[in-house]
């Protein structure tokens, strides 16, 4: 039964294998697992600092669903969207040929910039009713592809920024998704704090009233 058991696992991992390298579908399954788990520790709640998939809708009749969508304090927005490119990087990886390594990391780099123009092609940031959208980020889930990418094309970084596209890793995005939960704390903090005024000032007015009507 053990090694049934162990065959059984070994053609499953080969299988998940398999169809992450070959399957567009289910590479970018994966991207949206990893960045989904991301923004669950990022101290975000769903569907309240972050919604996920919201479909829209454009003049054209076009519809277009991006990753994720945060929520900024003053109606401020910000898109993520998830690349996932693993054919590339596998085949530079298990190159012995030098020659054929530098071929697939050129390959890996064309469709990143594909996915960069393919995004500002989207146009995002006037296309829908998100005010305030001043960037996307680009998510390459996985990090030494993405390292990989921007050491070898210094100007790839640069060429999506000026796109209003910023490239962002695992690290990367947990870092920015971290800073982002501590302005929405301050926020709160802020709201809690002037909620309290106004209800203190209400609760005041009252007992100046109760006052009042006992001196008559």
């Amino acid at each position: 039964k053990l090694s049934e058991l162990n065959t059984q696992i070994t053609k499953e991992a080969e299988n998940l294998t398999k169809a992450i390298k070959g399957d567009t579908k289910t590479q970018g399954n994966w991207g949206e697992f990893i960045l989904e788990s991301i923004l669950e520790k990022s101290g975000l709640t769903k569907d309240r600092e972050y919604s996920i998939q919201t479909s829209f809708l454009t003049e054209e009749g076009k519809r277009y669903q991006p990753d994720v969508i945060i929520q900024l304090p003053e109606n401020r927005h910000i898109i993520i969207d998830a690349k996932v490119s693993l054919v590339n990087y596998e085949q530079f990886f298990n190159s012995e040929q030098p020659s054929e390594q530098a071929l697939v990391l050129k390959k890996h780099i064309q469709s990143m910039r594909k996915h960069i123009k393919e995004l500002s092609e989207k146009n995002y940031q006037s296309q829908y009713d998100l005010k305030g959208l001043d960037f996307v980020l680009m998510f390459v889930p996985i990090e030494p592809a993405f390292s990989l990418a921007v050491q070898h094309d210094l100007g790839l970084f640069n060429e999506a920024y000026e796109k209003n596209i910023v490239l962002v890793s695992p690290t990367t995005l947990m870092a920015t998704l971290r800073t982002i939960a501590n302005i929405w704390k301050h926020e709160y903090q802020n709201q809690n704090a002037l909620e309290i005024a106004q209800q203190g000032g209400a609760l005041y007015d009252k007992f100046v009233g109760f006052v009042e009507d006992l001196k008559h």
